[in-house]
């Protein structure tokens, strides 16, 4: 076969995929091979990734100090264990193709000495609230501080993106004071923080929201992503006059005061508009902060604005400021932000695209508004998104309701609002995706349930008096084929058809991909554990740590974020809290997956992770049943700064593409099955399905100065950006 080199230049880089032949290719992270090392009482453990746009024959060779040793390329497993490895060992892992290795962005690591990697973190100072006291709403304290309460820091919530654009993750932390409270509670809290961190522990920027910004799980969602595709993730979340960003300087619109303080400091407030703590007055912002400095970039007035508490549903801001927020593809090529306000009662979603380093408001929903269905009252504290109706664009799936692409309403159950939601393909033998929810209103016909995720049909559910306010579903028996289910108040687990299978029921907080089966294992505060069929064994359990959130017990963040494709769980050390841990499995397996990071809908949970009552990230398929019939996700990757002539996954190179006088000239060493070019912005100018021929010319457009081209032809999908 004849080799051709592809020699264009462009400042962005499209890696290939292989797809199916009409859909719409996704802009994603470009990622390194993350290699992981670990000492284990036999050598060392070895993992990496493969890539989502990888070719499917690809292997890998290892390398210890230099010296190759695996004897041949690695091609069914992303794991090794090398026996004569030392803690003084320096590993790389090449991958191979044809024989012949890719040298190209090799990065080498050393051995962790134990299970987990340790972060050191920067706390912030301890602190020391004005008069102040806490309590439920309208009831007596308690807890009263007539001389100010003391508190410290312990990160909370954590979430990850690429800010430097090497190709591998920074942490990104919420550090949460000790005196945070809940919007139903009052109470001073202390400020909050947001931190980024290399996964060497170098500390990049910290951003201070400020004291007008109340520390709980409710008031600051915040997202990571490349919003813009420049191959630097950046990141959004609500801001307010007295917010410092990442360089130092205050985030502030017009004439508002940077030193104003808009909290309700009265003491004898315990109830009401002006209930302790709380901040129901002056500006609310919406900050897009660059995610290399944690400068800002673009502040804008949030919306909706809280105006009259009462059109939430209450008097004293409990769901006026009951925020949710996440990543999704409005238009199935870019990732847009999503911001919501409310879901008790009146429920918004506003939608943001990054243009220009600038905040763009594409579309808004508001339940007090808008006409045909209404979303009113039919939240989560969680939500999740995915391609449910398979129109390549992603809906927002609200729990009792979703939202299209274009923020109407989908389809409401009316089942009301629920504390846990989890969205997969939970019945493979059933077409697309479906929802499996928990409610807690007692006019609900339901306490539990699955519904189609793309119609909201029920399929099946279980109702018992009380509020329900746990669920999880995961593929944790392999006996039954698909998810099982469970919740605080059903009799036992259930299969994803509805049939009981066991009495029992295993925690009901996380799920994880941790030993070498296809199953889902179970995290639960510090410990993973797995099902038996009728209870659990331990497989991890950790010491010296803590989870996050309170009773919620949830981890600091659980993502694939290095090596293989099962996943890594990050928790906080107690003996300070300035530390957090990352904790990887070691237990070898002969499954080899993409980065479960290139799966949409996964990625997008784990920007969504950190959201409220933080729930578990799912693929948006099927695993249990083997990987025989799982395809390459159809995404390109961006690299940040590369303006060199080489396609991101050199592997397959089988077409010349290329512009001459103004035409579209594509010179293939196979038949070439179907060619489809888009504007920078994803929008489709041309296509040919019918093309079988290895040559093809097309004229063109004049108004089109950047074109992203993709070519099909038997090996799969090359993807090419060119300059018109």
């Amino acid at each position: 076969m004849k080799k051709i080199t592809l020699l264009l230049s462009f400042s962005i880089l499209f890696s290939l995929s292989f797809s199916k032949l009409n859909a719409i290719t996704r802009q994603m992270e470009y990622l390194d091979r993350g290699l992981v090392a670990v000492k284990i009482s036999s050598g060392v453990y070895l993992s990496w990734r493969f890539l989502g746009t990888d070719n499917a024959a690809t292997g890998f060779n290892i390398y210890r100090n230099n010296t190759l040793v695996n004897s041949s390329p690695i091609t069914t497993s992303t794991n090794y264990s090398d026996a004569s490895g030392t803690i003084t060992s320096i590993y790389k892992v090449l991958p191979v193709l044809n024989g012949v290795e890719d040298t190209s962005r090799v990065k080498t690591v050393s051995p962790w000495a134990q299970q987990y990697k340790t972060i050191q973190l920067n706390r912030p100072a301890r602190g020391i609230t004005g008069p102040n006291k806490y309590g439920s709403t309208g009831k007596a304290a308690s807890g009263s501080f007539p001389n100010g309460q003391p508190y410290g820091y312990s990160p909370n919530d954590c979430s990850v993106g690429d800010v430097d654009g090497d190709g591998e993750y920074e942490i990104i932390v919420k550090w949460d004071p000790s005196n945070s409270q809940d919007n139903s509670y009052y109470g001073i809290t202390g400020n909050v923080y947001i931190d980024a961190y290399k996964l060497d522990g170098t500390f990049l920027w910290r951003i201070d929201l400020g004291k007008n910004i109340r520390a709980g799980a409710h008031y600051t969602q915040f997202l990571v992503y490349d919003f813009d595709g420049d191959g630097l993730a950046e990141v959004i979340c609500k801001t307010a006059p007295g917010t410092i960003d990442g360089t130092g300087k205050n985030v502030i619109m017009n004439s508002d005061n940077p030193d104003a303080d808009y909290r309700s400091l009265d003491t004898t407030q315990i109830t009401g508009s002006k209930m302790l703590g709380t901040v129901l007055n002056g500006p609310e912002y919406l900050t897009l902060f660059e995610g290399k400095t944690g400068a800002e970039l673009n502040t804008i007035a949030y919306n909706p604005p809280r105006g009259s508490l009462s059109s939430w549903g209450d008097s004293y801001g409990n769901r006026s400021d009951r925020f949710l927020a996440c990543v999704a593809y409005l238009d199935g090529v870019h990732p847009s932000a999503v911001m919501c306000r409310g879901y008790y009662a009146r429920t918004t979603l506003v939608s943001y695209n990054v243009q220009d380093k600038k905040l763009v408001q594409n579309w808004m929903y508001d339940s007090a508004s808008s006409s045909g269905l209404s979303a009113a009252g039919q939240g989560n504290h969680n939500l999740s998104v995915a391609d449910v109706d398979n129109d390549g664009k992603d809906e927002i799936i609200y729990a009792s309701c979703a939202f299209d692409d274009n923020g109407t309403v989908l389809y409401r159950t009316g089942l009301g609002h629920g504390d846990a939601m989890h969205v997969s393909d939970l019945d493979p033998d059933r077409p697309g995706l479906e929802v499996w929810d928990v409610h807690e209103d007692a006019a609900s016909a339901y306490r539990w349930e699955m519904h189609d995720a793309a119609t909201g049909a029920i399929i099946w559910g279980g109702n018992v008096a009380g509020d329900n306010g746990r669920g999880m579903a995961g593929d944790i028996d392999s006996r039954y084929s698909g998810f099982e289910m469970w919740s605080s108040l059903s009799s036992g687990t259930y299969s994803c058809k509805g049939v009981q299978i066991s009495t029992s029921k295993p925690s009901t907080n996380f799920r994880v991909y941790w030993d070498g089966d296809l199953q889902d294992e179970l995290l639960d505060g510090t410990k993973i554990t797995k099902w038996t069929g009728s209870g659990t064994t331990t497989l991890l359990s950790a010491s010296g740590v803590s989870s996050c959130n309170s009773t919620k017990a949830t981890p600091n963040l659980s993502a694939d974020i290095l090596g293989d494709w099962r996943e890594e769980v990050l928790l906080w050390d107690t003996s300070d809290s300035n530390k957090i841990r990352i904790y990887t499995t070691t237990t070898p397996t002969a499954n080899r997956l993409f980065s479960l990071m290139h799966d949409p809908v996964y990625r997008l949970a784990i920007a969504w992770q950190n959201a409220a009552y933080n729930q578990p990230p799912h693929l948006g398929f099927y695993i249990g049943g083997g990987l025989a019939n799982v395809q390459q996700p159809d995404i390109s990757t961006v690299k940040y700064n590369q303006g060199t002539t080489e396609v991101l996954n050199p592997q397959i190179q089988l077409a010349k593409i290329y512009r001459a006088n103004g035409m579209l000239m594509i010179n293939s060493s196979e038949t070439i099955h179907s060619v489809s070019v888009y504007s920078v912005l994803g929008g489709l100018v041309y296509q040919n399905n019918n093309i079988q021929n290895q040559e093809f010319n097309y004229q063109l457009p004049e108004k089109e100065p950047v074109l992203i081209v993709k070519v099909m032809s038997d090996s799969g999908t090359q993807v090419a950006k060119i300059l018109n």
